[in-house]
């Protein structure tokens, strides 16, 4: 069976590599053409994805997987009209293939040109998350790249059937169906053919996906990994923060959706502002449903909080539960956000401008928010239409990972007949 599986996943990655290469002469309007004709086959096919959605829905339930889970998974009449509008959001975005990034002339008269490139063939190993089928394909086909995806399989019924309009809308505009493949073997072999690049024809990989998922897949992999990391995000209240702000930021920060990357998961207050901020701020968390657990310092100041444990700091918890903690100053915070943190998202409540453009400074992750919920670590928040990820290294691309990070660069030299000299 692995053997047939092997030869399945380099026939598709073939059948990508060829498709990469049209991608790559294709003119930005024929891409956009190709996106907009898979929004118009999705909105089309709005109530067999609703139908798939359910199968996979009613199978979650039956395994009792966590409620983030199952949200993090679940579609509906709104999020499919999200999905669309995603789409045709990308479809307008300016084509991030051939941008002259920077150019200049050497004293021999050498013209140089920095141009950007798409990356070729991107494999995207995902789980539970069926709307990134969708947001992956059309972001590489934005960025002139082939995408290998391969959803979890939790949510295979789902991503079919969005699948199948991906496809509709290829064959509408003549792209190669090789353009967007999606991997339907549930064996986990599949995810390891990836990995070892089948046979140099994937470029880059890209997981999205639980903690072991990406150390899986950083572990094993052959081929370079765009990483997205835990999402371990903290806000930090500072003494000089609007008290209203702060209540409404955290909650917005930890439950609009528990179960996101950008969700905060442990709050940071000041503890010379602790006594009047802090019981706002567990009143209006407790009235949604939210579990905190405290150090003692801020149980102290409410005790409806629970007693926190070693392990709730640096902790993903994807639920209604935040940690909560107190510390004397910025410094303390940073130095606690550098120990505990994921690199990903951190915010600071303040009004204090000059503190906050230092903690802007010394906290070092993706994405460092003034005045503002973590939930805006999104892709569409930030203008780029949709994300296939938050990358959380430092290389190639970091933060929300849209088309414009899909593309790399070569040099564009000319001349007149120069030669080096001996």
């Amino acid at each position: 069976m692995a053997k047939n599986i092997e030869q399945n996943m380099l026939k598709m990655a073939a059948q990508a590599k060829d498709a990469s290469k049209t991608l790559a002469r294709a003119s930005a309007k024929r891409r956009s053409l190709a996106i907009e004709a898979i929004a118009d086959a999705l909105n089309g096919s709005k109530d067999e994805i609703l139908r798939a959605n359910k199968q996979d829905l009613e199978r979650a339930s039956t395994n009792k997987v966590s409620a983030a889970f199952i949200d993090r998974m679940s579609l509906n009449p709104q999020r499919l009209d999200a999905m669309v509008q995603t789409l045709r959001d990308i479809a307008l975005q300016p084509d991030p293939v051939g941008r002259e990034m920077e150019s200049w002339v050497q004293p021999n008269g050498l013209q140089f040109s920095k141009t950007s490139v798409p990356l070729g063939v991107i494999g995207i190993i995902y789980e539970s998350r069926p709307n990134v089928t969708a947001d992956a394909a059309a972001l590489c086909l934005r960025s002139g790249n082939a995408a290998i995806l391969r959803g979890g399989s939790d949510a295979l019924a789902s991503s079919l059937a969005i699948f199948a309009a991906i496809q509709e809308g290829l064959r509408a505009t003549e792209m190669p169906e090789g353009a967007v493949q999606l991997v339907a073997h549930t064996d986990r072999s599949a995810v390891g053919f990836m990995l070892q690049g089948l046979k140099g024809q994937l470029d880059l990989v890209i997981p999205r996906g639980g903690k072991s998922l990406v150390s899986r897949i950083q572990r094993d992999a052959r081929v370079p990994v765009l990483s997205h990391l835990d999402g371990i995000c903290h806000v930090y209240v500072h003494k000089d923060a609007d008290p209203e702000m702060a209540v409404e930021v955290v909650l917005n920060s930890k439950m609009r959706r528990v179960g996101i990357c950008g969700a905060a998961e442990c709050l940071l207050v000041d503890d010379k502002c602790a006594a009047d901020t802090l019981p706002k701020i567990v009143d209006a968390l407790h009235d949604a449903g939210c579990e905190l657990r405290a150090d003692a310092a801020a149980r102290k100041i409410d005790a409806r909080m629970k007693t926190a444990s070693a392990d709730d700091w640096g902790r993903e918890f994807l639920a209604p539960i935040l940690a909560v903690r107190l510390v004397r100053d910025l410094d303390e915070a940073v130095a606690f956000i550098e120990k505990y943190g994921s690199g990903h998202t951190d915010a600071i409540i303040t009004d204090n401008q000059q503190l906050a453009r230092q903690f802007q400074a010394q906290v070092d992750s993706a994405i460092v928010l003034h005045n503002a919920s973590t939930q805006f670590a999104d892709g569409g928040e930030f203008g780029f239409g949709a994300e296939i990820g938050i990358a959380t290294g430092k290389l190639h691309a970091r933060g929300p990972v849209g088309a414009m990070q899909l593309t790399s660069y070569k040099y564009l030299v000319s001349g007149n007949g120069q030669k080096r000299a001996e």
